[in-house]
């Protein structure tokens, strides 16, 4: 039983992490694209509080609850699946880490620049290039992860 609630538990997290994932990076890309001052420092602010409070949380929870199940199912870390399933995961977290730390950044940036009046400084939109080229690496691994458990072929 604590197997199937565990299991139930690791894929509702999942669900939780890409879906934050999915609608943060919407209304983030769409304030940035408007490049509407206001609509960005609301959109980073509440970006951030949404990574900490459903990505960050789901994100341990499943490597804990992950490995959890890989030794009550009676797997092995060496199968295929799982050993391709942890390099995609250590890959997605090395794309998300930095990702985290620019949007942080980013909102203090929209900040600052709301608080004097000013322009977003032109190291904003480079970590806004970033944040889409890591995000769009993300996404699709995080997919792959998905793959590979429901398949478990490797």
């Amino acid at each position: 039983m604590d197997y199937f609630i565990v299991k139930w538990l690791h894929i509702l997290s999942a669900t939780i992490i890409f879906g934050t994932g999915i609608g943060t990076a919407f209304f983030m890309f769409t304030a940035n694209r408007a490049r509407n001052l206001p609509h960005i420092h609301f959109t980073m602010r509440y970006v951030v509080i949404a990574d900490w409070i459903f990505t960050a949380p789901p994100v341990v929870f499943q490597f804990i609850s992950g490995l959890y199940l890989v030794h009550a199912g009676g797997y092995h870390l060496t199968d295929a699946w799982i050993t391709e399933g942890l390099i995609l995961y250590g890959f997605a977290g090395a794309c998300w880490l930095p990702v985290v730390w620019m949007q942080i950044k980013m909102r203090d940036m929209a900040v600052t620049a709301l608080s004097k009046g000013q322009n977003l400084p032109d190291r904003y939109w480079t970590y806004n290039r970033w944040w889409i080229i890591l995000g769009s690496l993300a996404f699709p691994t995080v997919t792959l992860i998905f793959w590979l458990m429901v398949s478990k072929n490797g």
